[in-house]
């Protein structure tokens, strides 16, 4: 019976009002298993109309349950049991209608399911599964292509709520046991949340504090999520604590009326006011007990008291039934124990009606053909004694195998997807004989989960779990290897898009250890197919973790690994991959590999007419990577084209994955071209396209950092450069994609420079982050931000008066590029010119008129390149770095 909890009613009561005022918000619901969370929510949802109803506007609930026991979860599970929920509010007979025609349960969530609750969600999910597919299966995916599959699908089905909320009254919605929802749904919240404040929406997440097994690892990532929100003021949190004297005098006046008036006194004492003590107390007292009360020590003596009133089969039964979890179905539970069906049922129903340790429930959803009956224990504190205390380790794992091989069909039929989470669950702690099991199945279910289900998050966590178990077996077992290359393979393909080397806030696995181990696995499998990905693969992580050099040695092996074979898909993502990392290093090098690609993408049926969109996604880059190392090279006039016919293409294709990459790109040639109004266009829209994906993007915070230094022209527009270039290198900071961070931070150090107006702080500030660059780089090999980090270096140092410094720094960054050629992000005049004005200053005219003179052929050189005249104009005119060239100007406003 609910009792003397209006405080935390009152809160719940405050989250009506607000809804019904258009002002959203969330609330945590905590406290220990027991403390009545769910009797709480229960008379909140029974009082809602009464709340809604005396304000004079209706409030609608909806209410939905995360399951325990499965691992990750079923994807978007709690999801589809809101959206189907309101749907059921709005248009009951229609949605009745469709889902029975469906066939459909809403407990999978499948991917079918959510296209039907989501208009526009089925082409868009049916895109990136193909896309998925065929990337995972290339085994070369580049960076930040699988991003906009998981947040496109986690902003529509955010979107697809609030859509809801809008087009009725206002809505409650009430999660239990959220500490196992899973990440897909976590990750819609986590959308919903940012609206809430200006939506009429209120959440309510009922969390069980240390409710979870030790074994779910999944509880702790999400008390971590839900602390983030809490810390950024996202959601309020409600502990509930022990009932006060006055709910427990209630309790027992209600239960028993005859009992003595000093009994709620002690039980108060006895108990702190922990309700499933008190509730627990109170079912174990009869009145010849009088004002006596046998305190349960902890919930394993009262378990233990009822236990001893079983036969010693009956015991076995339920310790047994608890290891399928908290519910359990009769039909598996009858092949553990070796015994009828018939017969096993037959006890259960007799222990339910005598015993009150456990009660009938219906069947879940993935069950729902399964000839069982299914109950519940009393308490998920029983259902953890039993579990725990009630039989030996050794004892639990036996019961875990048998429970595996009694879920999984014998005729070898495929199981649906809650079914096999149930059978993954009991492989993971079955012992050593369920490993080989346990990593296919979970290998599976990664496989389906990011193909199927576009559930990344899921599809990561089982991917470990597949690794850990392959592991585990005998380093001779077969097929152990094949097994280790797949699952690490698939685990860096999911996780890439959040690389981060071994920057301190990298998070997630360690990515070139297992690229390594995936190598190595790959060699004593003596296949040159799988040889080949995992060599590509270990390049990419090299170039994530240990820099270029490095990486270039084994992308360059990855590409003679592939001509080896005979794959022309091999060899074209290889030469994509080495041709775009090598121009970082010798521009001329990587444009070389890019034409041979370009080339045979052309000349080859297998590539061009495929439709893969794996291929499509490394020609994209193919062309926009040799668009801009054209211009890098000075020609311009190829470079604008060629960038010009990407980007419309890549604006009409239905995932737009490598656009903001593009729109970097032209954004640079508009800027090297004068254009700087067309630059800031396509920065703008790059940054609306990233904004609209969401998340943190390592190319979002560059287009950033290259907007602010585009508005560092217009001495107005100094604050917001200043801003939007702090916002960059803060992005940069949360991503670390090692190949962008120099960019960024040398971006950081020249708005800082062409900002400050002489400040000391501003000019310390843009030496310290040059420095870093120019340190970093020798070890990375990122040549071409070295160079422009001393060239900084010597313009700071001009500024600073410390001739002596800059004038080393200036002819150290000369002597590189003399050494390397043209380099990429890099003007070759812009470096010559930079340290002609500081060997100037430093009374060094002869040597500053040749690197003047230098400056001044480059720029020639690169005005002839442009057959349009009035291009040609705004390349010498519109460029303030031009012009000062042309001028000879080495004293002007650019120093």
């Amino acid at each position: 019976m609910f009792v003397n909890r209006e405080k935390h009613l009152e809160q719940l009561h405050e989250m009506v009002r607000d809804v019904q005022d258009g002002r959203g918000g969330a609330l945590i619901v905590d406290g220990l298993s027991g403390m009545g969370k769910t009797s709480l929510l229960d008379e909140f949802s029974r009082r809602i109309p009464q709340f809604s109803g005396a304000d004079g506007r209706e409030v609608e609930v909806v209410r939905t349950r995360c399951l325990p026991g499965i691992g990750p979860g079923l994807h978007y599970g709690p999801v589809g049991d809101v959206l189907l929920g309101i749907a059921a509010l709005r248009q009951p007979t229609k949605w009745r209608r469709r889902f029975r025609a469906a066939g459909q349960g809403v407990s999978g969530a499948a991917p079918e399911l959510l296209s039907l609750l989501v208009p526009g969600l089925g082409p868009a999910l049916s895109i990136g599964q193909k896309a998925t597919a065929a990337a995972l299966d290339s085994g070369s995916i580049p960076f930040d292509s699988l991003l906009p599959f998981g947040q496109g699908v986690a902003t529509q089905l955010a979107e697809a709520i609030l859509d809801q909320v809008r087009s009725g009254p206002p809505l409650i919605v009430l999660f239990d046991d959220v500490q196992y929802m899973d990440p897909s749904s976590l990750h819609v919240l986590d959308r919903l949340l940012l609206h809430l404040p200006h939506e009429p929406l209120g959440l309510v997440l009922s969390q069980a504090v240390g409710d979870a097994p030790a074994f779910d690892e999944a509880a702790d990532s999400v008390e971590e999520l839900l602390r983030h929100w809490e810390h950024a003021g996202l959601v309020r949190r409600s502990s509930l604590g022990g009932l006060p004297d006055a709910a427990v005098a209630e309790l027992v006046r209600t239960r028993h009326p005859e009992a003595p008036t000093e009994l709620p006194s002690r039980l108060s004492v006895l108990t702190a006011g922990h309700p499933i003590f008190v509730h627990l107390c109170l079912e174990e007292w009869h009145p010849q007990d009088g004002s006596r009360i046998v305190l349960p020590e902890s919930v394993s003596r009262v378990v233990d008291s009822r236990m001893r009133r079983l036969g010693r089969e009956d015991r076995t039964l339920l310790a047994t039934a608890a290891v399928q979890g908290p519910e359990f179905l009769s039909g598996p539970l009858a092949e553990v124990v070796g015994r009828p069906h018939e017969e096993v049922m037959e006890r259960l129903r007799e222990i339910a009606r005598a015993r009150r340790l456990i009660t009938g429930c219906a069947l879940p959803g993935w069950a729902r053909e399964e000839p069982s009956d299914c109950y519940r224990f009393q308490h998920q504190a029983l259902w953890r004694v039993l579990y725990e205390e009630e039989q030996t380790p050794q004892q639990r794992t036996s019961r875990h195998a048998r429970t595996a091989v009694a879920l999984t069909p014998s005729d070898g039929r495929l199981m649906e997807l809650g079914r096999k989470l149930e059978v993954s669950y009991h492989l993971d702690l079955g012992g050593p004989g369920c490993l080989a099991s346990a990593a296919r199945t979970h290998y599976e279910l990664a496989r389906s989960a990011a193909v199927e289900g576009l559930s990344f998050a899921e599809a990561e966590r089982h991917c470990e779990k597949a690794i850990h178990a392959a592991r585990a077996l005998r380093a001779d077992a077969p097929g152990r290897d094949r097994r280790l290359v797949e699952c690490i393979e698939l685990l860096l393909s999911l996780t890439e898009v959040r690389w981060r080397g071994e920057h301190p806030s990298a998070g997630g696995p360690r990515i070139d250890a297992l690229a390594l181990e995936a190598e190595e696995a790959a060699v004593r499998c003596a296949e040159p197919q799988l040889i080949a990905r995992t060599t590509l693969l270990r390049g990419k992580t090299l170039m994530a973790t240990q820099g270029l050099v490095p990486a270039l040695g084994k992308l360059r092996e990855a590409v003679h690994r592939a001509q080896e074979l005979d794959d022309p898909v091999a060899l074209f993502v290889a030469k994509v991959e080495y041709g775009r990392q090598a121009s970082k290093r010798r521009l001329a090098d990587g444009v070389d590999s890019l034409l041979q690609a370009e080339q045979l993408y052309a000349a080859e049926p297998r590539l061009g007419g495929s439709g893969d969109p794996v291929l499509q996604h490394a020609r994209n880059l193919n062309e926009m990577q040799l668009g801009i190392s054209f211009f890098d090279l000075g020609r311009l006039g190829g470079a604008r084209e060629r960038l010009l016919r990407c980007v419309n293409r890549l604006r009409e294709e239905p995932l737009h994955a490598e656009l903001p990459i593009a729109l970097n790109y032209l954004a640079q040639v508009h800027l090297g071209t004068g254009q700087l109004q067309d630059a800031e266009k396509v920065l703008d829209e790059a940054r609306r396209f990233e904004a609209e994906r969401g998340g943190d993007s390592g190319w979002n915070a560059y287009n950033t950092a290259l907007l602010a230094q585009t508005l560092v022209s217009s001495p107005g527009r100094w604050q917001e450069a200043r801003t939007l270039i702090q916002e960059a290198w803060q992005e940069t900071e949360r991503t670390w994609l090692l190949n962008l961070v120099p960019l960024v931070r040398n971006l950081y150090a020249q708005v800082l420079l062409e900002t400050s107006s002489g400040a000391p702080a501003d000019l310390e500030e843009a030496y310290r982050l040059a420095g870093d660059t120019v340190a970093e780089t020798r070890d990375t090999g990122m040549v071409r931000s070295e160079i422009a980090g001393l060239s900084l270096l010597g313009r700071i140092g001009l500024r600073q008066g410390a001739l002596t410094q800059a004038v080393e720094h200036a002819r150290q960054a000369v002597q590189l590029l003399d050494r390397t050629g043209d380099m990429p992000a890099l003007r070759t005049e812009e470096v010559h010119y930079r340290a002609a004005q500081v060997l100037h200053a430093a009374r060094m005219g002869q040597e500053a008129d040749g690197l003047l003179g230098r400056a001044r052929a480059e720029v020639a050189r690169k005005a002839a390149s442009l057959d349009d005249v009035d291009m040609r104009r705004a390349f010498l005119d519109g460029v303030p770095l031009n012009r000062a060239i042309v001028r000879g100007d080495l004293a002007g406003e650019l120093s």
